[in-house]
């Protein structure tokens, strides 16, 4: 492939694109970050570091000049400046046409609908008139999204009354002007499953069960505790999402388990996911190894798992100020905690600085022991 080593740009320098650099050095290849900032977690480890915004032509094309293909570490960018880097002769994956099928939340779920992928049932909201409107359609309590830059539940509100929806209206209109409802889902669990798409094969990986704290990914277990049916169920409805937004390179579909045995696509993702996290330890090929893979179109890697069960817990931050662990040794007095910290320079309450997985062969072991460490942690 040349002299010179292959170089990915990816587009923003956070954990996820510092964990997809460490995989993608092991295996020899260079990485080129653009960020906002400088010295950001991905930018660290990189060959290269670009900062500026992504919107700036002059350093997009500095950065894209150094880069063999590019990436993206989430959907926010918007899709025209894909667009202009596709305008470039560069392959962006995922291109500008799945971004703008994903990166709005009206226009996904119109997408995924129109492909026949069952969803929690959804509407425009225009008006902050709509309220008796929609509570008519959806019921309540029923769920107020903003279309675009939401996660981590930023950008989400619960609205149980008129002041509700109003109040919530008010807040994430400031947040991004268009909103949708959606159907409040009274779920028995929450599920996961990465998907690594290329043209030549796909590899999906384990259902997982997730646990939200504060809205937050907090606890991921793989394998699910679900049925055979249900599993292998799951992983086609993630495969045909993918197929629906012409998709290709690493993707998270995230479900909500019905207490009536029913699955609903929730949100997908175009990119790694902190549900895949535990892939690094936990299976033959990490999600961050098969999206370097997948964006190079190169044969893509096993997503069965090493053992039995894993456990992946968030560390999320407990008290404000630098963004180190106060207590190593105690953080690592149990030998089979892995312990990844994503080089974030500030800590503060809530903020994802890191996560610790365990692998083995008993589901509830291993999470009582993942808990009992990520208590101890102070970060």
């Amino acid at each position: 492939m040349g002299s010179k080593p292959i170089c990915i740009g990816i587009l923003g320098g956070g954990q996820l694109a510092r964990m997809s650099t460490v995989a993608a050095r092991r295996m020899g290849i260079d990485i080129a970050i653009l960020d906002a900032e400088k010295d950001s977690p991905a930018g660290q480890l990189a060959s290269s570091e670009f900062k500026g915004n992504a919107a700036n032509k002059r350093v997009l094309k500095q950065f894209a000049a150094v880069c063999d293909v590019i990436t993206l570490e989430n959907e926010f960018i918007d899709y025209h400046i894909l667009e202009f880097i596709e305008s470039l002769g560069k392959k962006v994956y995922p291109s500008s046409f799945t971004i703008s099928q994903i990166q709005d939340k009206l226009i996904q779920k119109q997408v995924l609908k129109k492909h026949g992928i069952p969803l929690p049932a959804f509407m425009e909201v225009n008006h902050k008139s709509d309220f008796s409107m929609i509570a008519e359609k959806l019921g309540l309590p029923f769920v107020l999204k903003s279309r675009k830059m939401g996660y981590d539940g930023y950008g989400n509100a619960l609205v149980k009354n008129k002041k509700d929806f109003e109040a919530a209206f008010e807040r994430l209109t400031h947040r991004h002007s268009k909103l949708l409802a959606e159907e409040f889902v009274n779920f028995k669990m929450e599920l996961a499953v990465m998907t690594a798409r290329t043209r030549k094969e796909t590899m999906v990986y384990p259902v997982v069960e997730t646990v939200q704290k504060d809205h937050i990914c907090h606890t991921v277990s793989a394998p699910a505790k679900i049925s055979a049916a249900l599993t292998g169920k799951a992983k086609q409805i993630a495969v045909d999402s993918v197929k629906a937004v012409k998709g290709f390179g690493i993707y998270g579909i995230e479900f909500f388990l019905t207490r009536s045995g029913r699955l609903l696509v929730n949100e997908m993702a175009p990119r790694p996911h902190n549900s895949g996290h535990y892939t690094i330890e936990g299976c033959v090929t990490s999600q961050f190894e098969n999206h370097i893979r997948a964006v190079l179109g190169l044969p893509l890697g096993s997503a069965e798992m090493v053992k039995p069960c894993a456990v992946m817990i968030n560390l999320l931050g407990k008290t404000s100020g630098a963004g180190i662990i106060k207590n190593y040794t105690s953080a690592l007095s149990d030998p089979n905690v892995h312990l990844h910290l994503y080089g974030k320079k500030k800590s503060r309450k809530g903020r994802k600085m890191g996560h610790v997985t365990i692998t083995g062969d008993n589901a509830g072991r291993i999470l009582a022991a993942a808990k009992k460490a990520e208590k101890k942690i102070v970060i």
